[in-house]
């Protein structure tokens, strides 16, 4: 790839980079770019004015970036601004450029300092500028200030970690030299995305700040914490001088002199400075987009042949033509319909090997949970017992009886039959639950018709919902049916002639012997009890007992 073709791959990638923002998404596809990343106040606005060598960015105390600024740096003989969101407007004004920029910010996130991810697209064409794109995050910030969320911290983290995580996102990670490298807050994000520091360029700002004595040449030397595209140190103008409107030209001439003159980077002068970033981002950039343009274009392709396949089935489709409107809705409702019965009976075409789902989850709910939950329920034998007790002497009254009265009996039965209702609603919301989540994975597709999928959704969960109510009335009658008549015939009653029966034919079967469920060999392991750790026995589980056993003993 020649010089020339190398030159025109960063023009290329922001015409990418504006089509995509002006569809409002990504379209899927990560675009190579330069994400500016740093602390509040640790000079990324400074860096990114004496790229462009204006004034032109907002100013303050607290959040000032407050939506991510993508910043496209054009080499031209004329110098000028245009934003994305101004199509046709030059703004030749850099201080109508920071009024616009302000403006644009208050409409998308308010006057709260809140903040926002949908970006703002600035193209600067200068003849001072190398060709170069960056994306200008907010700072990180632990307090929130004014009217700004709690979590502002957390969100900031979010938004720039929606930009750093990706795999084409190189990160400039901007840290002050008068602060603590190790406590970085740009380098420690870095660091969680790019552990090998493959994709991070490290700057260092305020090298003039520094305490009399000390410097930073073991970190631009990379000696400190290497990164793999280095560091370069730069010097930006004070607030004293920008308060004074002091000339950029004129900083960066006082920048050069500072690092020939000083004896810590005299040495290394010829790699430190803005020119120097600007020209060394300019290549990284190129580079960057250079390896990845194979992998980028294949998905691009891609997903160019997925968008001509679904044009080409709609493209009898005429939106105007009513009838076929309404067509296209019930075809899409009824495949809707068939896949909802389909999870629901378990005979869909896409079988879930992962979870449990549909059917197959309401099964389970029937016949594992709602046992699990009966089960569960807290029995106190000791309490029941005592709860007969009081019932038959109550029943009696001052009376002492002989037999249990039936009145007693019921009572006991009557409070233990209540206790069921909890269980059966719990799996009633359950199986909803579950009825809910089929329906919605069965909307996703119709996602290329939101409106509808939204209704869909809606329609179908209201009737399930208005179900549910029934369906809970209906289980909670069919408990009080049992509860207002204990019907002692039954054949599954255990009376008294029922009882005698039974206890004959348990000491019979006692003395046959208790009947081998299941024998074989057990290892148990990681209990504290046991020296020696896992230990393997033979044990036999009988209808009455489990016993295991070793060397012939039995243990238990």
């Amino acid at each position: 790839m020649g010089n020339r073709e190398m030159e025109e791959l960063i023009p290329l990638v922001n015409r990418l980079q504006d089509a995509f923002s002006a569809l409002g998404q990504s379209c899927l596809l990560e675009l190579p770019q330069i994400a500016v990343v740093g602390g509040q106040s640790a000079g990324k606005s400074s860096v990114l004015e004496n790229f462009v060598g204006r004034d032109f960015l907002p100013r303050g105390s607290g959040i000032v970036t407050r939506r991510p600024l993508v910043l496209q740096l054009v080499t031209s003989k004329a110098e000028y601004a245009e934003f994305l969101h101004c199509k046709g407007k030059k703004f030749t004004d850099f201080d109508e450029v920071r009024h616009e920029i302000e403006a644009e910010t208050d409409r998308v996130t308010g006057m709260n300092k809140g903040i926002s991810s949908i970006p703002i697209n600035l193209r600067v064409y200068s003849p001072h500028v190398l060709n170069l794109t960056l994306i200008d995050l907010p700072g990180i910030t632990k307090v929130p200030v004014g009217d700004q969320p709690p979590d502002i911290e957390y969100q900031i983290r979010e938004m720039i970690m929606q930009f750093i995580t990706r795999e084409n996102c190189l990160i400039l990670a901007v840290t002050p030299a008068n602060t603590d490298l190790a406590n970085s807050d740009a380098l420690k994000l870095a660091k969680e995305v790019d552990p090998q520091g493959l994709r991070t360029i490290g700057v260092i700002t305020k090298l003039d700040l520094m305490d009399e004595g000390t410097d930073a040449r073991d970190v631009l030397e990379n000696k400190l914490l290497p990164l793999r595209r280095g560091y370069v140190g730069v010097v930006n103008r004070s607030q004293k001088d920008i308060d004074g409107k002091k000339d950029i030209k004129a900083a960066m001439l006082a920048e050069r002199k500072f690092f020939l003159s000083h004896p810590a980077y005299r040495h290394i002068a010829d790699r430190m400075g803005t020119p120097h970033l600007q020209k060394v981002l300019n290549q990284q950039l190129t580079n960057h987009i250079r390896d990845t343009l194979p992998n980028f274009r294949n998905k691009l392709q891609g997903q160019l042949l997925s968008i001509e396949h679904e044009v080409e089935a709609h493209k009898n489709f005429k939106p105007e033509d009513p009838t076929r409107k309404t067509k296209a809705l019930l075809q899409m409702v009824q495949q809707f319909a068939v896949d909802f019965e389909k999870r629901i009976e378990g005979s869909g075409d896409q079988v879930d090997t992962l979870e449990l789902s549909g059917g197959a989850k309401i099964n389970r709910i029937f016949h594992e949970r709602f046992p699990f939950e009966i089960v569960k329920m807290e029995f106190n034998e000791k309490e029941l017992r005592r709860e007969i007790s009081y019932a038959i002497k109550n029943i009696h009254g001052i009376r002492t009886g002989l037999f249990t009265p039936d009145m007693a009996f019921e009572a006991i039965v009557k409070k233990q039959i209540v206790k069921l209702k909890g269980p059966s609603l719990k799996s009633v919301d359950l199986v909803i639950q579950e009825l809910i989540n089929t329906v919605k994975k069965c909307t996703k597709k119709l996602a290329n018709f939101p409106r509808l999928c939204e209704e869909t959704e809606r329609i179908v969960a209201n009737h399930i919902r208005e179900r549910e109510g029934k369906t809970k009335d209906q289980v909670l009658l069919l408990i009080d049916i049992q509860v207002s008549y204990i019907n002692t015939n039954h054949e599954d009653f255990i009376g008294f002639a029922n009882a005698q029966q039974r206890s004959s034919q348990v000491h019979k079967k006692n003395t046959i012997g208790n009947q081998v469920i299941r024998k074989g060999w057990l290892t148990i392991s990681n209990i504290g009890i046991m020296k020696g750790g896992s230990k393997g026995y033979w044990f036999v589980l009988t209808a009455e007992s489990l016993s295991w056993y070793k060397d012939d003993e039995n243990t238990w």
